[in-house]
């Protein structure tokens, strides 16, 4: 699959992994299988790894999105939702890395109308 910057794409893999492993943590400590994180999570890496234009603003956003839903539960139950905490913590870093950072900036410039393209060597 092409992409602009390696390096931009190895964090991206890192992010997806994370949200995949993410997902069977949360189903063990939650105690239930979860169809629709795990459907998420995948679609998410996926999606990330083909390198197309928005799509890190997007994951960033839902990623950010459950931070700040979740954050007045888990800070008002401590020490029961420390992990959660720490959760949201790496989550956060994730948004940034997805935003801010050069390399995976680059990574995401592949235009929508080159889809097929993508797959060519």
């Amino acid at each position: 699959m092409k992409t602009n910057n390696e390096t931009g794409r190895n964090y991206v893999v890192i992010v997806g992994v994370y949200l995949l492993v993410k997902t069977v943590i949360n189903m063990f400590i939650g105690g239930g299988f979860d169809f629709g994180g795990i459907i998420f999570a995948v679609v998410a890496a996926a999606a990330m790894f083909s390198g197309l234009q928005y799509l890190n603003i997007a994951v960033a956003a839902l990623l950010a999105f459950t931070v700040v839903r979740n954050m007045p539960y888990n800070m008002t139950h401590l020490p029961s939702t420390a992990i959660y905490l720490v959760e949201a913590v790496v989550d956060a870093l994730a948004v940034v890395l997805l935003l801010v950072h050069k390399d995976v900036k680059e990574h995401f410039t592949n235009k929508w109308n080159e889809l097929s393209e993508l797959f060519k060597k």
